[in-house]
């Protein structure tokens, strides 16, 4: 049986010996913390588990999601709760799909430096600057189109110099977009409809009452549309 290769890692300061394939998320229950916060679906990008780590020999900081990064040799983590975006509050009914909505909400976007330090911290791989180039220019469809994968982990926010919430600034962008720009589709508000009526209610309980091996079941043999 081969011998399991093993990593030293320090979590908040105090070192660690873990399994090298274990993610920094594993690593830590490994470890004995009891995680339960920041650990959101615990199967990849829901965007809870936020984390900042180093390695050592290098200054640098890198920002990661502890459910897929897996432990470096010499790793330095420290995860974080949340980071607090600023989320403005709008009334998405009265609002106008307008390059002065941005403006008004959202006016740091505007000190933007073009550092790029957000799309490197991205653990999504977004091309985060680019969408708030295109937030600035009140070019919403564009914005929600190049930031429909994020996660709102907030690792983009928590390097930017200006202060900006990028993540909430996309989902203004986005919600925007589905609400004025998109065509509508008919089939969703057909169900949508059919939901509100109570129509699907009967389903929605017997669903709710089969065993959950069964639910599991029927999840992962569900027909995908393509």
């Amino acid at each position: 049986m081969a011998e399991t290769k093993m990593a030293t890692i320090y979590l908040f300061g105090k070192k660690y010996e873990v399994p090298a394939e274990l993610t920094v998320m594993n690593a830590m229950e490994y470890a004995g913390y009891q995680l339960k916060r920041g650990c959101g679906c615990r199967n990849g990008f829901c965007g809870a588990c936020a984390t900042i780590y180093r390695v050592k020999g290098k200054n640098q900081l890198q920002t990661c999601l502890a459910c897929s990064q897996k432990v470096i040799d010499g790793m330095y983590i420290a995860t974080l709760p949340f980071f607090p975006l600023v989320k403005q509050v709008y009334d998405i009914n009265k609002v106008k799909p307008e390059q002065q909505l941005m403006m008004q909400l959202y006016p740091e976007i505007y000190s933007c430096v073009g550092c790029n330090a957000c799309t490197r911290a991205c653990p999504q791989n977004l091309k985060t600057m680019q969408y708030i180039a295109f937030a600035q220019r009140g070019e919403f469809k564009e914005c929600a189109d190049a930031s429909f994968d994020c996660i709102m982990c907030g690792c983009c926010s928590s390097r930017c110099p200006a202060g900006i919430s990028h993540p909430q600034v996309a989902e203004l962008a986005r919600r925007i977009n589905g609400k004025y720009i998109q065509p509508q589709t008919q089939h969703l508000i057909d169900r949508v409809a059919e939901i509100d009526s109570g129509k699907c209610e009967a389903a929605i309980q017997e669903m709710m009452n089969k065993p959950l091996d069964e639910i599991k079941n029927l999840y992962n043999t569900r027909d995908i549309e393509k």
